[in-house]
């Protein structure tokens, strides 16, 4: 953006109307003067050459008749008006005198060095030939017109249609110049006075129209100013609440990981304690054997402690978790897999597409695990281990895991998830949801887009995490 767009836009709008309708005031109050101006200027000098054309008509038109028969004007009709336009009123007044022959031939002239030429004919005295009076003030361009224009004044140059009295036919042109510096006086009062009008007009209706843009300009920069201080408080609560969103998503991740180094203790005590202790009293059952007659009782016994046994050793198997930190993604997902293949013999179809150089937390891997392990439990539970399937994706900043079987599908509750979901030494697909929303992701529950089997798919938002 340029300097000057820039600067602009930084106008407020009562100074962007201000300039930009100025600019076209102006402009638009020049061409309305200047039209209004020529209007006035044509219409006076018309009025002026009519009345004057009607007064010289009736002075000049009988002397003139003689025109229709020859190219000259008798001796006596020429003293006449010779008369007439020396030392007269009249004379003063019309200071230049010239009748015309349609031919364009000069018949009569106060300068006698022109009477008898032939003068090309000019759009005025073409049209005054036609009929019409014609008149120019201060124009004295033609050929014709250097004694005229030598004179230095103000002069009303009028063609006057001189007609034969008995058919009204043109049989001439009656060109007289008259000194109009009353009438220049006049046209520079009506100009300068239309000028005042219109520029006084220009000026109100600019100053109305100024005063209302202002006040709705102020309204709406108060208006601006009042939505930029809401959207800077939003902006802050906003960041604020990121900042608070963020740090219960670390609490909640930071609890799931107590949690699950809990459950850990838990199975290493279960291990370590009741299982060692189980499995001394089955060595102790086996010395007794040899002391007991009736071993039926006997045989109970160790059949229950060794089942207990068997129990406590795969609840702490499920609690405990494998050494995740120095493992990838990858090798997580392959682990879990491996691990409920070996224990069910139904063998998962594992896919994993990540960047080689993407890191997660320790509470993202936790939880990779613990939904490959409840999703492949749940898959084995209930569609009986047919098609399982683990693929885990990464793409638009989105780790995406889903895990899939081929068996009859499931029907979800109004929660999303599965009526009686599954539950795998008590991490259900319940708890599972809350540990990946902690998180920032989300958890979804259903059949396959194809209607063959199930499917439960975690989306995570690494850019959040």
């Amino acid at each position: 953006m340029t300097p000057t767009f820039r600067s602009w836009n930084d106008l407020s709008l009562a100074a962007q109307f201000a300039f930009a309708g100025g600019v076209i005031m102006i402009l638009s109050m020049i061409l309305i003067g200047r039209v209004v101006a020529a209007r006035i200027e044509d219409g006076v000098v018309r009025n002026t050459a009519l009345a004057t054309s009607q007064y010289m008509d009736s002075i000049v038109s009988p002397l003139s008749q003689d025109m229709a028969e020859g190219d000259m004007l008798p001796p006596g009709a020429r003293r006449a008006l010779d008369e007439i336009f020396t030392n007269t009123p009249l004379g003063e007044r019309v200071v230049s005198f010239k009748l015309w022959k349609p031919s364009g031939l000069v018949v009569h002239s106060i300068d006698p060095t022109i009477v008898g030429q032939k003068f090309e004919i000019s759009e005025n005295l073409a049209a005054a030939i036609a009929g019409e009076v014609r008149a120019d003030f201060k124009d004295l361009s033609d050929e014709e017109d250097q004694g005229e224009n030598a004179l230095g004044l103000p002069l009303l140059e009028i063609y006057s249609p001189v007609r034969e009295v008995w058919s009204g036919k043109v049989i001439g042109v009656a060109e007289f110049y008259e000194v109009a510096t009353q009438l220049e006086r006049d046209l520079a009062g009506a100009k300068r006075n239309s000028w005042i009008a219109v520029a006084l007009t220009f000026l109100s209706i600019g100053g109305i129209l100024y005063l209302i843009v202002l006040r709705g300009s102020r309204i709406i920069d108060r208006q601006r100013d009042a939505l930029t201080r809401q959207l800077t408080e939003l902006v802050n609560l906003s960041a604020h609440n990121t900042a608070l969103r963020q740090r219960v998503q670390q609490a909640a991740a930071r609890s799931s990981a107590m949690n699950d180094q809990a459950l850990r203790r838990i199975g290493a005590d279960l291990h370590d304690g009741p299982a060692q202790l189980l499995g001394f009293a089955a060595l102790r059952l086996d010395t007794l054997r040899g002391q007991v007659r009736d071993t039926a009782e006997l045989d109970g016994v160790e059949r229950a402690v060794k089942d207990a046994i068997r129990e406590v050793r795969s609840i702490s198997k499920g609690l405990s978790l494998p050494d995740i930190d120095s493992r990838s993604a990858g090798q997580i997902v392959r682990g879990v897999a491996e691990t409920h293949a070996a224990r069910t013999g139904a063998p998962v179809d594992v896919a994993c597409d990540l960047p080689a150089d993407l890191a997660l937390s320790q509470a993202v891997k936790i939880c990779l695990y613990r939904f490959v392990q409840e999703g492949l439990n749940n898959a084995w539970r209930y569609a009986g281990g047919v098609g399982q399937e683990v693929r885990l994706g990464f793409a638009d900043g989105t780790l995406c895991l889903a895990v899939r079987d081929r068996g009859p599908g499931m029907v979800t509750g109004p929660d999303g998830l599965p009526e009686g979901g599954g539950d795998f030494s008590g991490i259900g697909l319940r708890g599972l949801r809350d540990r990946v929303e902690s998180l920032g992701g989300t958890l979804t529950a259903g059949n396959r887009p194809d209607g063959k089997g199930a499917e439960i798919r975690m989306e995570l938002d690494m850019r959040s995490t």
